[in-house]
Order: structure tokens, then sequence, then C-alpha cells
């Protein structure tokens, strides 16, 4: 009899410790977000290639007005607000440290970035929970973002105009 309430009594013990373990994971993981493992070096190329040309400069041909300007916010709870657009990435989340802070249940810490790729910009998912889309595709990879085109971030959608 007594083994038996040993056993139980052991039992009881480890789904309590376990019930304890996966409130602190759960704790953890809201306050920190997830961690992603850092990416893989690239392989080295064998032969030696030529150094990638400097980005165009505006010139006659490729005037300076083509490319954005500002980022707008069109809807969500900061609709109006607007960025300059500068040389420097944009990111976007409820972190303190972003360039753009959104306090939505639906926006990661650093959820996305913007960033500049000579005329265009360019958007990263940076790992966001609920996801960041592009005209209603989702993004899965760093994709070039058009003049005009919505971009979903929770709640928020923004748009980059000249």
């Amino acid at each position: 009899m007594s083994a038996v309430l040993f056993v139980l009594h052991v039992v009881i013990l480890v789904l309590i410790w376990g019930l304890v373990l996966a409130a602190v994971i759960a704790v953890r993981h809201d306050v920190f977000g997830t961690r992603r493992p850092p990416a893989a070096a690239p392989p080295q190329p064998t032969a030696r290639k030529q150094p990638l040309p400097p980005p165009k400069q505006p010139t006659a041909k490729t005037p300076a007005s083509k490319s954005a300007r500002t980022l707008v916010v069109t809807g969500g709870p900061l609709a109006g607000t607007t960025l300059p657009l500068t040389e420097q990435p944009i990111t976007i989340g409820r972190a303190d440290g972003s360039t753009l802070v959104i306090s939505d249940d639906y926006v990661s810490s650093n959820h996305a970035r913007l960033v500049p790729n000579g005329d265009a910009w360019v958007l990263e998912d940076l790992g966001s929970t609920n996801g960041t889309y592009l005209d209603r595709e989702r993004v899965t990879a760093a994709t070039q973002v058009p003049i005009g085109t919505p971009i979903r971030i929770g709640k928020t959608v923004l748009e980059l105009r000249r």
C-alpha cells in the first residue's frame, strides 16, 4: 500500500513540475519571442568573381522621382502616420527600438524590415508569428515592394509613396 502511495506522489510531483516548466517556457516565448538559428555561411566560391558594380545613381534617364520617398500608414490605429524614407532600413514591430512601433497583439516584437536596394525597397519578414503580407500574399522571402502596394502587418496597412 505504501509503495502505491509513493508512486502516486512521484507521478503527481512530475506532473506539477511539468506544468511549471511549461508555464515558464510559455512566458519566455511571449517575452523574448522565438529564436531562429543563425544563418549558415554561404559556400565559398572556387572561382574568383568580378566585384559587383555600385548601384546606379539617379541620372537624366532614371529620375529620382521613380523611387519611393515616404512610408504611409493607410489603415489601422496609426492611420495617417508618415515616415520619410532614407538610406537606413526601417524596422517594424512592437519593440521600442523599432523605427515604426505598432502596439498590436498580432504584431511580433521584431516583425518586419524594409531595406533600400538602389531605387527600390525590399520587404523582409523577420520570423513573425502571424506573417507579413504584400498585397494579400504572405512574404516568405525578401520581396521587392512596388509603390502603392499595400503591406499588411497585423491590423496595420502601409504603402510606399513618392
